[in-house]
């Protein structure tokens, strides 16, 4: 019966955590897998969090089965936290809890896939392998657009701007708000101006991928080319997880928004999202959505979060400088300024796979085969180690 299928290569990401956990050496350093740990090499549970959930459980609620589009006070808080001053109304604005950012995703792709036949999406160049499983799975044609240069190792600015004005109407295009996965290049606040200005001149429908907010610049930094989008009355799909930023990982809470410019075209919008969702998944995990719900709708509590992703901002961007610094000391005659460049939990080191392999197989060290790291797996305690290995394979 199932003779004719063939055997599966593996996650080229999750391969890797699950090579790392055979690993036996004791100075081992996981590079690979986007995951925050902190200073101590940890995956937190956020003080907000914890006492998010001590409430939670205190209620003694039952366990009943969410709506197909998911809980009604989590979908607010995402909306306030998302669009803040800009929020749109219920008349322009579709929300569903999803299975994470992934999850996310997939609905958005889905739904898009089944009113849009023959759909193509063009995604940076380079961009996480799985925005192509996702989209190709939901039946898309993927194509891309310039996006890394790795001569400068920044953003290829005017290539990716030239290809997404040659682009015809209604081309969907994948875009990162912030921290761009993998490289960490994020364009600045005025190159977002001229790019969001040729997705309105074009008539494209941008796609974004927010799984990162506030690990850049501040929670509402992060997100405002979707806020200007808004502004401009550009429709849009917006995926967002709190995997990250509430270090929820195995909860699988996320959201996707879809804004709607013309007035009333939501509730159709909001019902196609919620056939989508009861014909893969049928509603969503609880106890994820309660806990963000309960902190982002509590001031004190969410004052308190905003704090804990402030500081979690602020280490990853100490690493990258630790890193930097002691790259240079040890490799005097290479610049490392460009990672200082970069945003968020990745880092783009240049590294090629050969490289990659070596640090891996001699040190110990696990970086993507792209050269990509997870700046958040650093700390004082392996930082200067990782720096010393990196110099050493850079060497040859």
């Amino acid at each position: 019966m199932f003779s004719h299928l063939p055997p599966y290569a593996g996650d080229p990401i999750l391969s890797l955590m699950e090579q790392f956990q055979r690993d036996e050496r004791s100075n081992k350093v996981n590079l690979s897998i986007g995951i925050y740990t902190d200073g101590r090499g940890v995956v937190p549970v956020l003080p907000s969090v914890r006492t998010a959930s001590a409430a939670v459980a205190e209620t003694g609620a039952p366990y009943v089965y969410l709506p197909m589009e998911g809980h009604a006070a989590y979908r607010q808080a995402v909306a306030k936290l998302l669009f803040g001053a800009d929020l749109p109304s219920a008349e322009h604005l579709a929300i569903v809890q999803t299975l994470g950012g992934s999850g996310a995703l997939k609905v958005g792709a889905d739904l898009i896939a089944r009113f849009f036949p023959q759909p193509t999406i063009w995604l940076p160049d380079p961009t996480w392998d799985n925005h192509v499983g996702i989209f190709e799975g939901a039946g898309f044609k993927t194509e891309r657009y310039p996006y890394y240069d790795a001569q400068t190792k920044g953003l290829n600015f005017n290539g990716m701007l030239d290809k997404l004005q040659s682009l015809p109407k209604g081309a969907v295009v994948l875009l990162h708000p912030c921290c761009h996965n993998p490289t960490g290049v994020d364009p600045t606040r005025a190159q977002w101006e001229q790019i969001i200005a040729v997705v309105e001149q074009r008539g494209l429908l941008p796609f974004f991928d927010l799984a990162y907010q506030g690990f850049a610049e501040s929670l509402d930094d992060d997100i405002w080319p979707v806020r200007e989008a808004v502004r401009r009355q550009i429709p849009f799909f917006l995926s967002n997880s709190f995997s990250k930023i509430f270090s929820l990982y195995s909860e699988r809470i996320g959201a996707l928004s879809v804004f709607c410019p013309q007035a009333g075209q939501a509730a159709n919008v909001l019902g196609q999202l919620k056939l989508t969702v009861r014909r893969n998944y049928s509603s969503p995990a609880r106890n994820g959505a309660l806990l963000v719900a309960h902190v982002l709708n509590d001031d004190k509590l969410a004052t308190q979060w905003r704090a804990e992703v402030e500081e979690m901002r602020v280490r990853v961007r100490d690493m990258r400088v630790k890193l930097a610094s002691q790259l240079k000391s040890a490799v005097p005659d290479q610049d490392f300024s460009f990672l200082l460049r970069q945003n968020g939990m990745f880092g783009y080191t240049g590294l090629t796979s050969a490289q990659v392999d070596r640090l891996r197989e001699e040190f110990g060290v696990y970086a993507v085969g792209t050269g990509r790291i997870c700046v958040a797996g650093l700390n004082d305690s392996n930082v200067a180690r990782v720096a010393e290995t990196m110099a050493e394979v850079l060497r040859g």
